[in-house]
């Protein structure tokens, strides 16, 4: 078994403990394997492991890679392709052509922009709003006092599918200080679905913070370094 899906599978036990451990079913959990700066080759291996959703910080370098898949399928296979990094007005345009999710939404009129840019052939683009849940001022996101009116704006947006939640918090060592974080956001999660029933992500936690997200109600996981950290990262490494 090569390292990669070693890794994988690692995370996926991983996931199934953390579930099991808080009552849950592991089958409620995505993966989201976070590729950015990371060789194609790379993805490769962890797409010949069964790993088939990857998220991208950077539009031009997402890009790249939707490309070179695109040309070199494998099989039936078809990547997903979550663009997951912050979102500007000057690239929504890209994401809207390139992407099948954006995880960064934080105002009406980025949400905007990628209603009217997604191309009539694609499918809806698949949305979630990021919730500054932190208050951090230098970290993207709507603040929770927002968020409700936000996702009111949004939802009637065509070519967009409001999927739910994301959000990044300030960075925390200890457990228990997580899962207060974490589960301030499933709250919030569980009142938009009142009106929102269709909701089914809530996008929280990586490597470090992974079991308390889980525990807290996680329905998708972000993880880069516990699958790749151990490998070069050159985008241009495709051998």
């Amino acid at each position: 078994m090569n390292a990669i899906k070693q890794n994988i599978q690692n995370v996926k036990e991983r996931i199934l403990s953390d579930a099991q451990n808080c009552g849950r079913s592991p089958k409620e959990i995505q993966l989201l394997a976070v590729s950015k700066t990371r060789s194609v080759k790379l993805i490769t291996e962890a797409i010949q492991a069964g790993q088939y959703a990857f998220g991208e910080n950077y539009v031009q370098e997402g890009i790249e890679k939707i490309h070179y898949f695109s040309k070199n399928r494998m099989g039936n296979i078809k990547p997903q392709w979550h663009f997951i990094g912050p979102l500007q007005s000057n690239k929504t345009r890209s994401v809207a052509e390139y992407f099948d999710w954006c995880h960064t939404v934080d105002r009406f009129k980025l949400a905007e922009r990628l209603s009217a840019q997604r191309p009539s052939n694609l499918p809806d683009l698949n949305v979630l709003i990021q919730v500054n849940i932190s208050k951090e001022k230098t970290k993207s996101g709507v603040m929770l006092s927002e968020l409700f009116d936000l996702a009111s704006l949004i939802s009637p947006l065509p070519k967009l599918k409001l999927c739910g939640l994301m959000a990044i918090p300030a960075l925390i060592k200890d457990y228990h200080q997580q899962l207060v974080v974490f589960e301030e956001m499933h709250s919030a999660f569980l009142e938009l679905k009142k009106e929102y029933p269709e909701w089914d992500i809530l996008s929280l936690g990586m490597t470090n913070d992974m079991t308390a997200a889980i525990h807290a109600g996680s329905t998708l996981v972000r993880i880069g370094e516990g699958i790749f950290s151990h490998f070069e990262g050159k985008m241009n490494e495709t051998s």
